[in-house]
C-alpha cells in the first residue's frame, strides 16, 4: 500500500488466507534473481523447503523456457510456469507448451507494412517445426541487436535470415525491437495505437538499451496467471515483481509485492514493498508469511 509517497509494508490478511488454496507467482529478473542474474543459495533452499511443505509456487518471466531453465537450475517448481510474458504456460520440467498464443496472418501483415516506416528491424520469436527460433535480418542489426546476439552466442535458437519473407516462417509469438529510447518509443506508439497488440516499452534491466515487445492481443502475465490459477484450482494469487510488465499480474492478484528495487510505477500498484532482489526479498517474505 502507498499513502502519498510513503511506502508501507503490508502483511497479508490471515483471515483471508487460512484454509484457502493460494498460488504464489514471482517474476525472475530483478525480482527473484539478484543483480548477477542468479538465484542465491538462500532463495533456492528457502523456496524448495516451502514447496516441499505444500506451497504452490511458480514464476512468470519475459524469458523463454530455455533461458529461464538455466537461471532457475536447482529450484524445485512442481506446477506449470509462465514464459515470454504470458505467451506460454509450460510444464516446468519438460517445457511442453500447455497453452500458447500466436499472431494471426492479419496481424503479421501489420508488421510487414511497418518495415518501410521504421529503420529498426525486430527480433522475431517463433516456433518452426516445433523448435523455438529467434530470427533477424542479417546486415540490418543495430548496436543493440549486435549486443543481444553477442551475449547469446551459441544459442541454438538464433536464426539469421537474408530475406524479409523468411522472418515470417512458422508460428510467431513475439516481435522485439531494441535500440535507442526515442526510436524505440516511436515503434511502441505505432503498435500500441493499433489496439490490436499487447505492447511493452521500457529500459533494459542490465544495460542502457530500450526495448519494445509486441505480442498478440490479451497476452500478459496477468491473463496467464488467471489461467494457471484455474488449472490448479487455486482460490487466491499472490505475486512479486519489479518492472512495468509485471503490472498486469499485480492487477489480477489478491496481494502483490514489489521488491525495493522495483520501478515506482509498479510500486503504485503493489499491496506492499519488500526487500530488494539482492536481499532475497521474495524468499524472506515467503518464509515469514507462508503457512501450509
Amino acid at each position: 500500500m502507498r499513502i502519498g509517497k510513503k511506502k508501507i509494508n503490508v502483511k497479508p490478511s490471515v483471515k483471508g488466507i487460512i484454509g484457502m488454496k493460494t498460488l504464489y507467482v514471482s517474476d525472475l529478473d530483478g525480482t527473484l534473481l539478484n543483480s548477477d542474474r542468479k538465484l542465491s543459495e538462500y532463495t533456492i533452499e528457502t523456496l524448495n523447503k516451502l514447496t516441499e511443505k505444500g506451497m504452490l509456487f511458480s514464476y512468470a518471466t519475459a524469458r523463454s523456457f530455455l533461458s529461464a531453465s538455466v537461471v532457475t537450475r536447482g529450484l524445485m517448481v512442481k506446477v506449470p510456469i509462465i514464459t515470454l510474458n504470458g505467451t506460454f504456460i509450460a510444464d516446468a520440467k519438460s517445457g511442453e507448451k500447455l497453452i500458447s498464443h500466436y499472431f494471426t496472418e492479419e496481424q503479421k501483415s501489420i508488421f510487414e507494412k511497418s518495415f518501410d516506416k521504421f529503420q529498426v528491424f525486430p527480433l522475431v520469436y517463433s516456433l518452426i517445426d516445433d523448435n523455438e527460433k529467434v530470427s533477424w535480418l542479417e546486415d540490418k542489426e543495430n548496436d543493440e541487436i549486435k549486443n543481444y546476439l553477442k551475449i547469446r552466442k551459441g544459442d541454438k535458437r538464433l536464426r539469421p535470415v537474408s530475406l524479409k519473407d523468411d522472418l515470417y516462417e512458422g508460428e510467431i509469438f513475439t516481435f522485439i525491437y531494441l535500440g535507442k529510447k526515442d526510436e524505440i518509443k516511436e515503434v511502441y506508439d505505432y503498435f500500441f495505437n493499433t489496439k490490436d497488440f499487447t505492447c511493452y516499452f521500457q529500459k533494459e534491466l542490465y544495460v542502457e538499451d530500450y526495448w519494445c515487445e509486441v505480442m498478440p492481443k490479451n497476452t500478459s502475465k496477468g491473463s496467464a496467471i488467471n489461467k494457471l490459477k484455474n488449472m490448479l484450482g487455486a482460490e487466491r494469487v499472490i505475486t512479486f515483481g519489479d518492472a512495468i510488465n509485471d503490472i498486469p499480474m499485480f492487477e489480477i492478484s489478491d496481494e502483490s509485492y514489489a521488491v525495493e528495487n522495483a520501478v515506482e510505477e509498479l510500486k503504485n500498484h503493489a499491496t506492499g514493498v519488500i526487500k530488494s532482489n539482492d536481499d532475497n526479498g521474495v524468499a524472506e517474505w515467503l518464509i515469514n508469511n507462508f503457512s501450509p
